[in-house]
């Protein structure tokens, strides 16, 4: 498997390691950000030649490298459609929790972490992003109930429907419990533009917003709309799983996107049965997550194990992290500590996120008559 270190151990091979300010290793994807020795653009077309030559030889013709070079004298080109979002007044924070495929359990962890840092302290609220599969009204037992109106500073606001120290909101408010969403791309959008702008969810520390899986309109609308400060990547141990994982990371990676990674959850990573505490199953494999966190540079941030009284939890609306004094509280705890200090380290090395103003609409436009 080509991993990020044996691809630097490379350029350093080819003495061209002082040229590259920037590489990403994506399964057989590599991109490469590099200065070229000269501005002029057949030395340029040389060095892109020469390193894909390089690559081919050393990793095999199935590597796809994807250069960017720029010129010495001028800095690389500014990316144009990245712009400064609006911010959503008195929210610090904007946490997405994501997966690249469905069932591998992010619901029940975003609960679990979202009534975990309340219960540390924080100002939490949890919006569910997930127009077609709501789930939060029924973790957080708020089902049946609707959010009321707000006037505040002359607009009409929802009011997030709050329990556990959390405040949430989800479409899941808005229609019957036995009522499909059937709508297309740009009506969900616009629902959740609502949820998010149009709410009236004071002073928060954190904005846990649950996406729904894959990487398609909701996620798209996520990112435009507000700047995100970074994403949760939750995923089972299993190699099916971690496939879709991969592109839902490089998603988020992508060069007009650029919403940091803040880590990997491995969620069901061994089954404990109550009666046997100490033993583990690893029903889906073992470590898979954490290979693939250690291969992509990313941290792990907890191992959540398969235990029967997390299901039961989640299905009487009472996550199983509010379990005082249990192993499931304890891991749950250490994982949103692990996620505020990854956190803490971003907001400290990077700038704020930007939210993103797509400009490409390739194959969107109608056919010209």
């Amino acid at each position: 498997m080509l991993t990020k270190s044996k691809v630097q151990d490379f350029l350093k091979e080819i003495e061209v390691d002082d040229l590259v300010s920037n590489f990403q290793v994506m399964g057989n994807d590599v991109y490469i950000d590099m200065t070229s020795h000269s501005p002029a653009m057949h030395e340029k077309k040389k060095l892109e030649v020469a390193m894909k030559q390089a690559f081919a030889s050393e990793f095999g013709e199935h590597i796809n490298l994807k250069l960017k070079i720029a010129s010495p004298e001028l800095p690389a080109t500014p990316v144009t459609n990245e712009i400064k979002g609006k911010q959503i007044p008195g929210i610090q924070n904007i946490i997405a929790i994501a997966s690249g495929k469905g069932g591998v359990g992010k619901s029940t962890v975003a609960a679990n972490l979202a009534v975990t840092l309340a219960k540390m302290g924080f100002k939490v609220g949890l919006l569910d992003a997930d127009i077609y599969g709501p789930s939060v009204p029924t973790m957080l037992d708020t089902e049946g109930q609707k959010p009321i109106s707000v006037e505040v500073n002359g607009r009409n606001l929802m009011k997030p429907i709050e329990n556990y120290g959390v405040k949430m909101l989800s479409i899941g408010y808005f229609s019957g419990a036995n009522q499909a969403v059937v709508w297309r791309g740009p009506m969900a959008s616009k629902a959740l533009n609502q949820m998010i702008r149009d709410a009236d969810w004071g002073e928060l520390d954190f904005l846990l917003i649950d996406l729904p899986p894959g990487t398609g309109d909701i996620h798209l609308s996520i990112i435009q709309e507000v700047p995100v400060t970074g994403a949760v990547i939750v995923s089972t141990p299993q190699h099916v799983a971690l496939a879709d994982v991969r592109k839902g990371i490089a998603m988020f990676n992508m060069e007009s996107i650029n919403i940091p990674v803040l880590g990997l959850i491995e969620n069901m990573a061994y089954f404990t049965p109550e009666e046997l505490p100490e033993n583990k199953y690893y029903i889906f494999g073992k470590q898979g997550a954490q290979f693939m966190a250690e291969d992509l540079g990313i941290p792990v941030l907890g191992e959540i194990p398969l235990i029967q009284s997390i299901r039961e939890a989640g299905d009487v609306g009472r996550p199983a992290a509010l379990q005082e004094n249990s192993k499931i509280a304890e891991i749950y705890t250490k994982t949103a500590q692990n996620m505020v200090e990854s956190l803490v380290e971003r907001n400290t090395n990077l700038p704020p996120t930007e939210a993103v103003k797509i400009t490409t609409m390739a194959g969107c436009s109608p056919k010209k008559k």
